[in-house]
């Protein structure tokens, strides 16, 4: 029994580490593919509460120190030989990835790196604005060890005052309830997400699910339990919650900066994954044999390693190349080949082979006898002590490390923004009712003297911009008139966008006063039509609409239709094109504008990408943000653009 639904689960793991995979290498068409997670976390729910529930039938109780025991050997070696061959990584190669290292070590070898992430600001979406950790999906793993620890408690607690196993599963399915509520009430649109994401409350509802399910379907218990006419039920059951799965996991419907997977979406996920688990345990049925096949098997026994190593090989080979976006395809094969080399040569050095605390000191003792005799096993434990030491020099020296200064200016120039955008948006609106009120009392003249009085108006305005006084002279050095800087004194604009536009908005501010600028980090455009509809219901909207979106994600043409039937067709819609080298939707997104603009008349698309992206030393080292330089070319250059095609200069 046990070797039957040792080998489905396999192909579930393996399915799992498939839906990650494609959506960190590309979560443009895989917006859903993350929901790999749930997946492990339900059968890690369910594995644990059913060991734990059979040992209480068979014997009375549970050994807890052994099982802390067994998932120590299974699960340390490979977490602590990723964190020491990454951090020699980062010492020999990118030390910008120094700061900070022995917290973030620290922090996963206690098994609380969810909640360092949570209280040191790490989001899991933002991949622009810091360098982007090679740690950050260890997240998971956090909360697996906090449930291997927690949970042989709760569960003595359960059986000893619950008792029946009815009961037992009814409180396991309302704690998961609980927490899928809780993640739908602590989501808030528009803010990050991270909180509720890496949250071990907010994400219990996935082991939870499992837990319950191992309480209702204990694995030992189902050889005699089912006839023929079961299997038939439980073969469609099983096409049914996998085509769920599968839809969800590789669906924009799922992607995880919108509101759905928070709202219940995510539940549903992980609902899915756990009828599918109990199908699959079921001794009928054609499930557990579909997902026993030797390439499942490989993937679902090497499923760890390949999640460890994830993250450092994609973001060490990204940091390596400027023009992802030009080589898609053959990056993430090579990506993808090295993920699993890496994975299948640590499964074989650390999981496939226990190391005894007899055998390493024999090694050490062999490494340093003179004379040297070289060999396998010498060579072997000569470069398992160098990565040892280079590791260890980072993490113990890390404190000393400062962050990267570019880095670190540009979160500082963000943040401060951020603090100011409220209180310079409140005095744009101030000056936008004073500019309305004094339009009605013009409009009250008759037409033709309004007409008059607009051209004499303008024909002042015009002397006033070649001969008054100069406003924002400062800012003429990157290639903007006098006459456009003083037109945008006027330009009344509604703006939002990500972090590329958080960076200017100081200088957007200034340069267009009568703009409100909605801009922040992590920003995908799949958030724009309900951020523009509610601003147009505040009235709020105005006559010129900027969308700075596009740098964290590629957006589909109904997104831009729902922005545009928002937009109306008074209004100008400016949206600006993104460089993001590094990213594989950097080419699809600039193409993608270009040809919506042949639909949309009102849409005009300011071309930063070919002004800018030759330009490398406007940007800080990802590529993508404009530096202190860039930043005034940055809003120098739209705010330029901008005047021309509204026709206010």
């Amino acid at each position: 029994m046990k070797k039957r639904y040792i080998t489905g689960y396999a192909g579930l793991r393996a399915l799992a580490v498939i839906g990650v995979i494609l959506y960190h290498l590309d979560p443009d068409h895989f917006g859903g593919g993350y929901l790999g997670v749930p997946v492990f976390l339900v059968l890690t729910g369910y594995l644990v509460t059913n060991q734990i529930m059979a040992a209480y039938r068979n014997q009375g109780y549970f050994d807890i120190k052994s099982f802390y025991q067994r998932r120590f050997k299974r699960l340390y070696p490979p977490l602590i030989a990723m964190l020491w061959l990454t951090s020699a990584y980062i010492v020999l190669f990118q030390r910008n990835l120094l700061n900070k290292l022995y917290q973030i070590v620290a922090s996963n070898l206690l098994g609380v790196y969810n909640w360092w992430q949570i209280f040191n600001g790490q989001s899991y979406f933002e991949r622009f604005a810091n360098n982007e950790s090679p740690f950050t999906h260890l997240w998971t793993i956090a909360i697996d060890w906090q449930f291997y620890l927690l949970w042989p408690l709760v569960m003595a607690l359960l059986v000893k005052f619950a008792k029946k196993r009815r009961n037992i599963f009814w409180v396991l399915v309302g704690l998961s309830v609980l927490s899928a509520l809780e993640m739908a009430l602590l989501f808030r649109p528009g803010q990050d997400t991270s909180r509720i994401y890496y949250g071990t409350d907010t994400r219990f509802f996935s082991l939870g699910l499992g837990s319950a399910m191992a309480v209702l379907w204990p694995f030992e218990e189902l050889d005699n339990r089912f006839t023929q006419k079961d299997g038939v039920i439980l073969n469609w059951t099983g096409l049914a919650t996998l085509f769920g799965m599968l839809l969800l996991m590789f669906s924009p419907l799922m992607n995880a900066q919108t509101a759905f997977p928070y709202y219940g979406g995510m539940f549903i996920f992980s609902f899915f994954v756990t009828v599918f688990a109990a199908v699959i345990a079921a001794p009928v049925g054609i499930w557990n044999r579909l997902m026993t096949n030797p390439v499942f098997n490989w993937l679902g026994s090497r499923s760890y390693e390949i999640y460890l190593y994830q993250f450092p090989v994609m973001i060490f080979f990204e940091s390596r190349v400027s023009d992802l976006a030009d080589h898609v395809t053959l990056y993430r094969v090579i990506e993808i080949v090295l993920i699993l080399l890496i994975s299948e040569i640590t499964y074989r050095l650390f999981e496939k082979r226990r190391y005894t605390s007899e055998g390493i000191r024999y090694n050490l003792t062999k490494l340093f006898q003179w004379p040297v005799k070289l060999s396998k096993n010498w060579l072997k434990t000569a470069a398992f002590f160098l990565v040892f030491l280079i590791g260890s020099s980072g993490i113990i020296f890390s404190p000393l490390a400062k962050a990267d200064n570019k880095d670190g200016a540009l979160i500082k120039t963000i943040n401060d923004n951020s603090k100011q955008q409220a209180e310079m948006n409140k005095k744009a609106l101030e000056l936008i009712k004073s500019s309305r009120k004094a339009a009605k009392k013009s409009s009250s003249k008759k037409s033709k003297q309004t007409s008059k009085a607009k051209t004499k108006t303008k024909s002042k305005t015009t002397k006033s911009k070649s001969g008054g006084k100069k406003v924002n002279q400062e800012f003429e050095k990157y290639g903007i008139s006098q006459a456009d800087l003083q037109a945008a004194q006027k330009l009344q604009v509604t703006a939002i966008g990500d972090s590329v536009m958080a960076s200017s908005s100081d200088i957007l501010h200034q340069l267009l006063p009568h703009a409100v600028i909605d801009a922040t980090v992590s920003r995908q455009a799949d958030v724009a039509p309900q951020l523009l509809q509610s601003y147009a219901q505040k009235g709020e909207l105005q006559d010129n609409v900027l969308i700075g979106l596009g740098t964290n994600g590629p957006f589909t043409d109904d997104e831009v239709k729902q922005i545009m039937q928002i937009v109306g067709p008074k209004r100008q819609l400016f949206w600006i094109n993104v460089i993001v080298p590094t990213r594989s939707w950097q080419n699809q997104v600039n193409q993608q504008l270009q040809t919506l603009t042949k639909k949309y008349k009102n849409l005009t698309v300011i071309d930063w990408y070919g002004y800018a992206h030759s330009q490398s030393s406007w940007f800080y080292d990802d590529k993508t943000h404009p530096n202190n330089v860039g930043q005034n070319y940055y809003s120098t250059y739209i705010v330029k653009e901008m005047v021309r095609a509204s026709g206010s200069n």
